[in-house]
């Protein structure tokens, strides 16, 4: 494939609106740096409406938690690094007591299925539809199909995890009669391959808009007209398959290991962008593209799952349809201190303890991924009821994260 050369508009200006995009918050207490990200970003010529959710903390360009409609533009690091991460959640017909008296069943399965750390892989190379994809849609994405391949079915580090906890289902609409059950939960996203495009496009955006000042460079984008537009949104859209993928093939594998069926699946992502429609602020309706940073759909009906931490429940949810919202949610619990400020203030001591509390057993993880470092779930939760409703509760009891010391890749 021949290389391909994007050109930059000559004497290209920044012209700043008269008045920012509208945006609305949901929750508090956030890093003033947060909010500030978030009004740089209704500063764009671009930006049509926006909305913070409760999770929110400080990210590249768009603070984690971020939602932002634009005008035929998406922008690199408004979709984020790790390009469609994602959640899935299985209810496996096995007992919930499996959880207390058959642990080893359910770890072995856990490090059997899938691979933790940077650059994890699988000797053996799992299959799966999505590889015979065309993966020559851009020069980038052509480049990187074999690593991917390589790294199929694998959970990544950063705030990746695969765990079994006990779904309690409190309204039945969610697809099983109410009552306890013992689950399956991962988040990951599309690894190496999501994280070598969102560098290489966001380089590009940067380049392509010279004129933005210093405060709004990470938030350059690509117009969806351009060469390098159309290459990015089916690069990201290649991506939302293959992480999908990876979910699918873990599931697949841990409940093939341990020999049971599938009762019920559940799954949404984030860090991706949508074509919708939406109200404009003007009052008119259009296509906008929606980007969701850490942020997850949430439309009337639309089914999703919203995490704590290790140590805390997760949810799932069902979609209120939020106009406001841009029909979105929280990801999930969100970070109140940063990985570096977490190993500081936390030991190992005190997060088995806090662990111990909550009948939770660590298989690996990281210091940086303790649970007092992530925001109090349920505090997240009520802030954004009216944008969600709950229908079960997942109460994680057997973790798995990537070892201490491996470098983030969320």
């Amino acid at each position: 494939m021949s290389k391909k050369t994007h050109k930059v508009a000559a004497g290209q200006r920044f012209v700043a609106r008269g008045e920012d995009a509208p945006y609305q918050v949901w929750g508090n207490k956030f890093e003033a740096s947060a909010l500030q990200q978030m009004r740089n970003a209704c500063k764009l010529p671009v930006a049509v409406s926006g909305a913070l959710m409760p999770d929110a903390h400080v990210g590249y360009g768009l603070p984690i938690g971020g939602v932002l409609a634009t005008e035929n533009a998406v922008i690199p690091y408004a979709v984020g690094v790790d390009i469609a991460c994602r959640m899935k959640l299985t209810v496996l017909d096995l007992p919930v007591s499996t959880l207390d008296h058959d642990e080893a069943r359910l770890t072995r399965a856990i490090e059997g299925e899938t691979r933790f750390g940077m650059g994890a892989s699988f000797k053996t190379r799992r299959q799966h539809e999505v590889m015979d994809a065309d993966w020559n849609v851009t020069q980038v994405t052509s480049g990187l199909k074999d690593k991917a391949w390589s790294q199929l079915g694998t959970s990544g580090s950063g705030n990746h995890f695969v765990e079994f906890g006990e779904l309690t289902v409190l309204d039945d609409s969610v697809g099983l009669p109410r009552g306890s059950y013992l689950a399956l939960l991962s988040h990951s996203g599309s690894r190496g391959s999501g994280a070598q495009i969102a560098a290489h496009y966001s380089r590009l955006a940067k380049q392509l808009h010279p004129e933005l000042p210093n405060d709004l460079a990470q938030l350059a984008w690509l117009d969806l007209n351009s060469e390098a537009g159309q290459e990015y949104w089916e690069a990201m859209t290649l991506m939302g398959r293959y992480a999908a993928a990876n979910h699918e093939l873990i599931h697949r594998y841990v409940a093939k290991a341990l020999g049971v069926s599938v009762l019920l699946d559940v799954e949404n992502h984030h860090n991706f962008a949508w074509r919708e429609r939406h109200t404009r602020p003007d009052g008119t309706e259009a296509e906008v593209i929606v980007h969701r940073k850490g942020a997850t759909p949430a439309g009337a009906g639309v089914l999703g799952v919203i995490p704590g931490s290790m140590g805390a429940p997760g949810y799932i949810v069902r979609g209120r349809g939020s106009k406001a919202s841009l029909d979105s949610a929280s990801h999930g619990a969100g970070r109140r201190m940063s990985r570096t400020q977490a190993k500081k203030v936390f030991t190992w001591e005190q997060t088995q303890a806090h662990l111990r509390e909550r009948r939770v057993k660590l298989l690996s993880a990281g210091l940086d991924e303790a649970p007092m470092a992530y925001k109090n779930i349920d505090e997240v939760m009520a802030a954004q009821s009216d944008l969600v409703e709950t229908l079960a509760r997942f109460d994680p009891r057997l973790v798995k994260m990537a070892p201490s010391g491996e470098p983030p890749e969320d």
